[in-house]
């Protein structure tokens, strides 16, 4: 079952089911000749050593599974079926119908997309084999345009497949070769799908008799279980190619132990371990990452009567000699326990131990090493997944001293199907926590922004916690602080189908068009278009391209050979959110009056829909189509949910004007017109997600003054507010940027706000929500049996506090507009306190408070808006 082979120095290990004779050399390998050049052309440095193994049985036309730490590499597969699929003669027995011969499915439509542009950079080295890329969204017609006559080669993905499938019936009656890419991520996310996939090949291939050829290849990175399967009942007789020492070891069947214990107690835990009987004879391998502890523990299992060799760098008994006394100890029925520093195995050149003991918890980068010493007691692939374990055992002690490796440690064990302690999720929740926290200077993760989640926090480099100094902005639009819900953006950038970056308009009077066209004019005089001589970064500067001028800011400048020499510099667009580079020279200087107004930019993400079948990227046709729709036009957008300059916004509509009879009507919704693709779907724990990652910010240490007041409203928060409550708030009061602010809305601009914040905070804040008329503001405090009412009234300002049960409540409420002290007042309504507010001046408020609160919202039961002021006014 096993093979080795020496490569340089370093001896790596092959496993597999039976004998191939590697072909390591481009030049001597099996691949038709064109291609060969083609390879070469391209700079293909292989074949790497899987490649060497897997190869030679696969261009033969056999089955295969290979599974290397390279196993996602599409090279290890598309050279040698394109080699076979050169030999016309191999296919003259199949039916005279359209089909192709090989299908390639792949976990996603990225991957898909990257093989299909492999295939035709190396698929024009022979004849053309018409490749084509299937990706099919919900929509039922979709599939009948597709257009597969002539075509040899699909690329697709596994919930595409089927769809076409649905369509065209008669697709797999000519296919010969079937390729699994990422085997061990098509199991884990499409498990149905794959096996309805190769159900429906194993029906096909039944049914052409005449047709001997039929060839599944299978490659990944990790075994899993369910490969047993797909071997017992879909391939003939595979070739089994494993160069990942740890994945051979779960398809070998060694099983894994995890022993828990207190550091100070290893050594009496490792006697446990070392269970010698005469029907048991052990050959034990113990691996420390110490001189100290090897001597350690040799010298306690000699105190024991128990017969130990050991090994370290500091040793005067050399490799060889070491291997010798092994061998022969284990010859005489002599128990043998070697102990040993990892950088000692490969020159012993072990393979027939019984049980490697970790006492040193092992990292990822060794733990394959340590498991190689046992590869000759690896058990074969066997059909039967009720056989016993094999004798070969791995006993991992684990300690409160375990270090950072217990994570990838921890989904190793779970693959391998081993007992696993509480213990080890417990140190694996601390280590991740750990991890999240070097994160913290890292952006925010994109994914949990654009849906709620992030599937692989673990692999992201990216941070899945506030940073109040990162994500709450210093400079925050005017028109995003005093926006009400309902606002008009205009989308400049799209970053994908519901990302982009853009503007918030003022409808009546537009501080950044008014400025742009002061801009434009300063710029058109020439002796104003002055040159900078020397950039520098985070400084703003003018641009002008074409017709448009921009506010810039340098984010990044090369290091230079010359002082005054020109370079590209990387610019960021503050009006608009987008980055570029630019030529240094191209940059004017901008006077002081241009850079008062705060950045505009403003990001915004659609709720409530994301990518379909499990993808965590949108496709590149949803996003061109929207950017196409969208991009430059005014929209209607209602902004559910703030964080510093980024805006939630369900819906968003683009609005439109028949001026000849003077009626608005809604052209079209933003997500409806994504779920018309086909290629999106609801995603209705979008915004949920968006706000438990608000709840549980993190505070830094600048703002400790304010921690315990940010950990009791945040608890008053989950407790008072559902998530229907948290998709309509408006005007936080409770903001909190370097000098104390609220994570999730904006910043409280004076120390006066402060302080009544930190007034407040042994109070918790009712749940209001309010509406208008011309005359009168209605505001409804939600207080269930309230006691002890007070309302205050002054010209901007109402102070409302009451008493429920133990609790008491306190509202400041600094109004946006001011009103009528003496006529306004309040009365109590069983589970609520109406307070009526009288205008000083008649007319619509476009909010109610000055700063925002969390805790208020617009009522939406009784909100009324003229028709021809509504932003979302249907004709």
């Amino acid at each position: 079952f096993q093979s080795f082979q020496n490569v340089g120095e370093e001896k790596k290990v092959v496993f597999h089911s039976k004998h191939i004779e590697p072909s390591s050399v481009l030049e001597t390998s099996p691949l038709f000749d064109g291609l060969k050049k083609e390879l070469a052309r391209n700079k293909f440095s292989g074949p790497d050593f899987t490649e060497s193994y897997c190869w030679p049985p696969a261009v033969q036309g056999h089955d295969v599974i290979a599974i290397s730490h390279q196993g996602n590499d599409p090279l290890l597969y598309i050279p040698p079926v394109l080699t076979f699929l050169q030999l016309k003669s191999a296919y003259q027995a199949l039916p005279n119908t359209t089909g192709p011969l090989a299908l390639i499915v792949c976990p996603g439509w990225k991957k898909a997309r990257f093989v299909f542009d492999l295939l035709k950079t190396y698929g024009k080295a022979g004849r053309d084999l018409h490749p084509v890329l299937v990706i099919l969204g919900l929509k039922k017609k979709a599939a009948s345009h597709v257009e597969i006559q002539g075509c040899e080669v699909v690329v697709t993905t596994p919930y595409s497949l089927l769809r076409l499938l649905e369509h065209n019936s008669w697709l797999l009656c000519r296919l010969c070769h079937l390729v699994l890419d990422e085997i061990e991520v098509l199991f884990s996310e499409a498990t149905e799908q794959v096996f309805t996939i190769l159900d429906c090949y194993k029906k096909a291939t039944a049914q052409a008799q005449e047709n001997p050829l039929h060839q599944i290849i299978a490659v990944g990175t990790q075994w899993n279980k369910h490969i047993t399967h797909l071997m017992k009942e879909f391939m003939n007789d595979p070739y089994i190619v494993i160069t990942a020492i740890e994945e051979a070891a779960i398809c070998g069947n060694v099983q894994q132990v995890v022993q828990p214990c207190r550091n100070r107690n290893k050594i009496t835990e490792l006697f446990k371990i070392l269970d010698f009987t005469h029907r048991n004879l052990q050959k034990v391998l113990v691996f420390t990452d110490s001189v100290n502890e090897v001597e350690m523990i040799h010298k306690a299992l000699k105190s024991n009567s128990i017969v130990s060799l050991k090994k370290h760098k500091e040793s005067k008994c050399n490799a060889k000699c070491v291997s010798e006394r092994w061998r022969k100890m284990h010859i005489s029925g002599t128990p043998v326990v070697l102990v040993l520093t990892d950088d000692c195995l490969q020159p012993l050149d072990i393979t027939d131990a019984t049980c490697v003991i970790h006492f040193s918890f092992p990292s990822p980068a060794v733990f394959g090493q340590r498991l190689q010493s046992m590869t000759a007691n690896f058990c074969t692939v066997r059909e039967d997944s009720s056989v016993e374990h094999t004798k070969a055992k791995s006993v991992i002690l684990l300690t409160e001293s375990t270090p950072c490796h217990a994570p990838r440690i921890l989904d190793y064990l779970k693959r391998a199907e081993a007992e696993i302690p509480q213990g080890l999720y417990d140190l694996t929740a601390r280590m991740l926590a750990s991890e999240e926290d070097e994160k913290f200077s890292r952006p925010l993760c994109a994914s949990l922004k654009a849906f709620g989640i992030c599937k692989n926090r673990t692999a992201c480099p990216d941070r899945h916690h506030i940073n109040l100094s990162i994500d709450m902005a210093q400079n925050i639009p005017d028109e995003m602080i005093k926006a009400s819900e309902h606002v008009t953006i205009l989308p400049l950038h799209i970053v994908h189908a519901t990302n982009y970056l853009g503007r918030i308009v003022d409808k009546q009077r537009d501080q950044y068009t008014i400025l742009n066209e002061e801009m434009k004019n300063y710029f058109e005089v020439p002796r104003h278009r002055v040159s900078v001589n020397a950039v520098e970064k985070s400084v703003f500067y003018g641009l002008q391209e074409g017709a448009l001028c921009h506010r810039v800011q340098v984010v990044d400048i090369p290091a230079k050979e010359e002082e005054n020499s020109v370079c590209k510099v990387t610019i960021k667009y503050v009006d608009e959110g987008r980055t570029s580079q630019v030529n240094s020279d191209q940059l004017l200087q901008l006077p002081a009056r241009f850079q008062s107004l705060p950045p505009q930019a403003v990001e915004f993400i659609v709720c409530r829909v994301k990518p379909i079948d499990n993808e965590i990227e949108w496709s590149p046709k949803v996003t061109n189509y929207i950017r196409h729709k969208i991009k430059g036009k005014t929209h209607h957008a209602k902004v559910v949910h703030t964080l510093g300059r980024t805006a939630w916004v369900d819906p968003v509509i683009r609005v439109t004007s028949l001026s000849s009879v003077k009626v608005w009507i809604n052209e079209y919704n933003i997500r409806s017109e994504i779920l018309s693709t086909g290629l999106g779907t609801d995603n209705p724990e979008h915004l949920a997600g968006v706000q438990e990652l608000c709840r549980h910010m993190q505070v830094p240490d600048h703002t400790d003054n304010l921690e315990h007041f940010i950990k009791e409203d945040t608890a008053d928060l989950e407790k008072g507010s559902s998530p229907q409550d948290m998709s309509t708030q408006e005007n936080s009061a409770e903001s909190c940027d370097t000098a104390g602010t609220s994570p999730c809305d904006h910043v409280v601009q004076t120390k006066e706000a402060e302080d009544s914040l930190l007034h407040q905070h042994k109070c918790c804040h009712p749940e209001i929500k309010w509406f208008q008329d011309n005359e009168i503001v209605t505001v409804r405090v939600k207080i269930q049996s309230a006691t002890d009412t007070k309302c205050e009234f002054s010209e901007e300002k109402v102070v409302f506090s009451a008493s429920s049960g133990d609790k008491a409540y306190l509202a400041d409420l600094v109004l946006q507009q001011s009103i009528l002290a003496e006529k306004s007042t309040y009365v109590i309504k069983g589970t609520e306190v109406v307070i009526v507010l009288a205008k000083e001046k008649p007319g619509a408020w476009c909010k109610l408070l000055k700063n925002k609160n969390i805790h208020v919202s617009l009522d939406f039961d009784h909100w009324e808006e003229p028709e021809d002021e509504s932003p979302f006014a249907v004709g």
